[in-house]
C-alpha cells in the first residue's frame, strides 16, 4: 500500500486549514480595528456634533437677543419720551408688586421685623439718658447708609453707573487732606463735619481735652491732635472708604445670583443676560477652537475665568483687589460653577472694602498732599503754550478751599471766599450732568426691561 500517498493529503488538509484559521483571525482583528475605529470616531463625532449643537443654539439665541437689542435701543427719553415713561413707571408697579409677594412669603421673618422696628420705634421717641447714645448710633448709621448706598450706586450696573468715588469719595478725601495740612489738626468741629470741613479753633480743642473722661475719648483725642502725618488722615477717612468700598462689594451680587439662578434652572421666565450668553459663548469657542482666536478683551475675560476657577478664594480675592472693570465676570463665573456664597462674598469685601479701598484712599492722600499740590500747580506753568492758562484756576480753586475751612461753622462764605472758582463751576455742572445722565439712564433700564419681558411673555404664549 502506498502509506505516503495517503499522508500528502492529509498535511495538505493540515496546512490548508491552518492557513483559513490564520486568514479568519486576521480578518477579525481587521474587524475589531474597524470596528474599534468607527466607534471612537462616531464618539468623536457625537460629541463634536453636541459642541456644534450648542453652538448653534447659543448663536441662535444671541442673534435674538441682538434683534431685541436693535428694538429696546430705541425706548429711551429722548427718542421716545412717553412712551418709556409710561414703560418705567409700568415696570416699577410691577417690582413693586414682585417685592411685596415675596416680602410676604417670608411671615415670620417679616413679623419679627415689625416687632423689631416698633420696640427700637419706642425706645427712640422715649425720652432718658439714652436719648445721647441713640444720637451717636443715629448720626453713625445715616453715615454708612449714605456712603454704602453711593458704593452700590457705584458696581451695582443699574442704568449706566455712577462713578461716585470720583463724584463724591475721592473729593471728600482730597478736602480732608488739604483741610488737615492746613488747620495743622483733624479734629474738625462736628457738625458740620463731615458735610462741611472748617478748622478747630483753639478754644474748642481745649475743651474737647477737658471732656476727655474716658479711654475712647481719649485715644480719639490722641489720634487728632499733634503733628499731621499720612496715617492720622487715613485714620480719619476710614469709615467712609470702608461702607463705601462695602457698598460696592453689595453691588457685585446681582451678577453672582443672576449666573447661579441659570445654571440651577430657577430663572423666572427668560432672563438670559447678555453677559452669561457672552461668557457661554466664549467658553464654547475654547473647547472648540483655541483661546488663541480670541480678541484681547476675550483674552483677558478667559484669564479671569481660569484665575478663579483654579484657585478660588484666592483668586477672587485678587481680582477684588485691583481696579478691574471686568470683575463682573467674576461673579458670573462664581455663580455659573456653584462657588458657595460666602467665599465669593467674604472675597469680595475683603478685596474691594480693605484691600483696594486702601490703596485708592493712599493714592488721593498722596496726591493731594499740601506740598504736592503746590508742586503741581507750580508745574503747571511748563506746559507749553497752555500752563499759564491752566494755572489760574487751580490757583483759584486752592485759595477758595482754604478760605472756606477759616470760618465759622454757619458763618456765611462771602467773608472769606470772594469768588467761586472757575474749577469749581465746572466739577459742579460735571456733577449734575453726571447724576442727571444717571436718573435718565435709569429710567431707559426700566422702561426696556419692561418692553424686552412683555415681549418675551407674549412669544411664550
Amino acid at each position: 500500500m502506498n502509506f505516503k500517498a495517503g499522508i500528502e493529503p492529509q498535511s495538505t488538509m493540515a496546512s490548508s486549514s491552518s492557513s483559513n484559521r490564520r486568514r479568519k483571525g486576521k480578518q477579525q482583528q481587521q474587524q475589531q480595528q474597524k470596528s474599534t475605529t468607527t466607534t471612537s470616531n462616531s464618539k468623536s463625532t457625537s460629541s463634536s456634533g453636541k459642541s456644534t449643537e450648542k453652538e448653534r443654539l447659543l448663536t441662535l439665541k444671541k442673534s435674538k437677543k441682538e434683534m431685541f437689542r436693535q428694538e429696546t435701543a430705541k425706548i429711551v427719553l429722548w427718542r421716545q419720551p412717553i412712551r418709556t415713561i409710561q414703560y418705567c413707571i409700568l415696570e416699577l408697579i410691577y417690582l413693586i408688586h414682585l417685592s411685596f409677594k415675596r416680602l410676604i412669603s417670608y411671615r415670620k421673618t417679616l413679623f419679627l421685623s415689625i416687632v423689631l422696628f416698633l420696640f427700637f420705634l419706642f425706645i427712640y421717641n422715649t425720652e432718658g439718658s439714652h436719648q445721647k447714645s441713640i444720637s451717636l448710633i443715629e448720626t453713625l448709621l445715616l453715615t454708612s447708609l449714605y456712603w454704602c448706598g453711593l458704593g452700590i450706586a457705584s458696581s451695582v450696573g443699574l442704568g449706566t453707573g455712577l462713578h461716585t468715588f470720583l463724584l463724591y469719595l475721592g473729593p471728600f478725601i482730597a478736602q480732608v487732606t488739604l483741610a488737615a495740612y492746613e488747620c495743622g489738626s483733624i479734629k474738625f468741629p462736628r457738625p458740620p463735619y463731615p458735610n462741611e470741613i472748617v478748622c478747630p479753633s483753639i478754644a474748642t480743642t481745649t475743651t474737647s481735652r477737658m471732656l476727655s473722661n474716658n479711654n475712647e475719648t481719649i485715644l480719639t483725642d490722641l489720634l487728632e491732635t499733634g503733628p499731621i502725618s499720612f496715617w492720622k488722615i487715613l485714620w480719619k477717612v476710614k469709615l467712609e472708604a470702608f461702607f463705601w468700598g462695602l457698598g460696592t462689594a453689595f453691588g457685585e451680587l446681582p451678577p453672582y445670583f443672576m449666573a447661579r439662578a441659570a445654571r440651577l434652572g430657577t430663572a423666572d421666565g427668560d432672563e438670559d443676560d447678555e453677559e452669561l450668553i457672552d461668557f457661554e459663548q466664549m467658553l464654547i469657542n475654547v473647547e472648540s477652537h483655541n483661546s488663541k482666536n480670541l480678541s484681547l478683551f476675550e483674552r483677558i475675560r478667559y484669564l479671569i475665568y481660569r484665575l478663579i476657577k483654579r484657585i478660588g478664594f484666592l483668586g477672587i480675592l485678587l481680582c477684588a483687589s485691583i481696579p478691574n472693570p471686568l470683575f463682573d465676570l467674576a461673579g458670573i463665573t462664581c455663580g455659573y460653577f456653584l462657588i458657595p456664597f460666602w467665599t465669593f462674598f467674604l472675597a469680595t469685601i475683603i478685596g474691594k472694602a480693605l484691600i483696594k479701598m486702601s490703596i485708592q484712599t493712599v493714592f488721593i492722600i498722596f496726591l493731594f498732599s499740601e506740598h504736592h499740590v503746590e508742586r503741581i500747580i507750580r508745574w503747571m506753568k511748563h506746559i507749553p503754550h497752555y500752563g499759564r492758562l491752566l494755572q489760574t484756576p487751580f490757583k483759584d480753586w486752592l485759595h477758595e478751599q482754604k478760605g472756606k475751612m477759616h470760618r465759622k461753622p454757619g458763618e456765611n462764605l462771602a467773608g472769606h471766599v470772594q469768588k467761586i472758582s472757575l474749577l469749581t463751576r465746572i466739577f459742579n455742572i460735571f456733577v449734575a450732568g453726571m447724576i442727571i445722565y444717571f436718573v435718565a439712564s435709569i429710567i431707559n433700564s426700566l422702561a426696556q426691561r419692561y418692553h424686552k419681558r412683555t415681549r418675551t411673555d407674549l412669544k411664550l404664549m
